[in-house]
């Protein structure tokens, strides 16, 4: 006799959302209406709602000028992914509540404390569970990254410390690199004053110490180190390099107002150069550095490499004879 064949059953899966039913699309309309009320319109943040506090935050005081870009590289940071988020959309999964829950819940303690950036912090979980409820876990991986990185724009409650730490290493390497172009200074705290030129004392303020410039640059990076095709360590080198770049990019900034004011016109560079060297300078000068190391991690310039890294097409036949053949193309 032969003996009996014993089934294992498999483990019972998490229920999917198998169709898109009327009460599906009720809720999922719902949700985005109790999340635009919530978070654009309901105004309890000292008379401001939690994106309406954000968006006023947003100012050279909080050194978060470059909020106002974090939508756009949000939603270019989606762009990017669009076609794998279409290929991978599947059935969604209840899972998804669980943030949800999360989201509300953050939001609820920021009401309750207000603090609004509690519930700004509430915001990705809420619209990360929405889309893993709907399409299922392989979209809200490809997600996570785009909307969590919205944390990056909540301004911290104080930089005052790190200001102040910066503001001096900023004296001292401005100090020291307008010495290798001749120029001779000498340092009172964060004020560099001129021991030949005539032009007027520079105070290194909280504006120059580089801060803001750092918090730019990590948004930068971050955004960088998502989208290049290397090595999940190589990926966090290039986003840990924001603040090394931002410390040597501001020194070559500051130094070279020194420069300008000792060998041309003291009040344009103070003025003019000072508003504009950012721009000008700092932003190509650590891009140019990011684009290097990249290129290193990447062995030759990204868009070189990733032509190369397209998947050649071959094409499987058979000769006359019966011969078989692969051609790529």
């Amino acid at each position: 006799m032969s003996e009996p064949t014993i089934t294992r059953s498999a483990p019972a899966a998490v229920k999917p959302i198998r169709e898109w039913n009327p009460v599906v699309v009720a809720s999922v309309l719902l949700f985005v209406a109790a999340i635009i009320w919530f978070f654009c319109f309901d105004k309890r943040f000292g008379g401001f709602s939690v994106l309406g506090w954000l968006e006023s935050n947003w100012n050279p005081g909080s050194d978060y000028e470059h909020g106002m870009l974090f939508p756009f590289v949000i939603a270019g940071l989606i762009g990017y992914q669009f076609k794998n988020l279409r290929a991978v959309a599947g059935k969604g999964s209840y899972l998804g509540l669980i943030a949800v829950f999360v989201g509300a819940l953050f939001y609820v303690i920021s009401c309750r404390t207000l603090q609004p950036r509690i519930g700004v912090g509430a915001l990705p979980f809420l619209l990360w569970g929405g889309c893993y409820f709907l399409w299922g876990w392989r979209v809200a991986k490809l997600l996570a990254f785009p909307f969590f990185f919205f944390w990056l724009a909540v301004p911290l409650p104080s930089f005052q410390q790190a200001t102040t730490g910066l503001q001096l290493l900023a004296t001292s390497m401005a100090h020291h690199g307008s010495s290798l172009f001749g120029v001779e200074t000498t340092v009172q705290g964060t004020t560099i004053l001129p021991v030949r030129g005539d032009w007027e004392p520079l105070d290194i303020a909280s504006g120059c110490s580089g801060i803001r410039s750092l918090m730019a640059l990590l948004m930068i990076s971050s955004a960088w180190a998502y989208v290049a095709k290397i090595k999940m360590w190589q990926k966090a080198v290039l986003l840990l390099m924001a603040l090394p770049l931002a410390i040597i990019g501001n020194t070559l900034r500051v130094t070279s107002i020194f420069v300008i004011a000792e060998y041309g016109d003291a009040e344009w560079a103070a003025g003019t150069w000072h508003d504009w060297s950012g721009l000008l300078l700092f932003y190509p000068f650590s891009l140019a550095l990011l684009l290097l190391v990249h290129s290193l991690f990447e062995g030759g310039l990204p868009w070189k490499r990733a032509n190369k890294r397209k998947l050649t097409r071959k094409t499987v036949g058979k000769k006359e004879g019966g011969e078989a053949f692969i051609a790529g193309s």
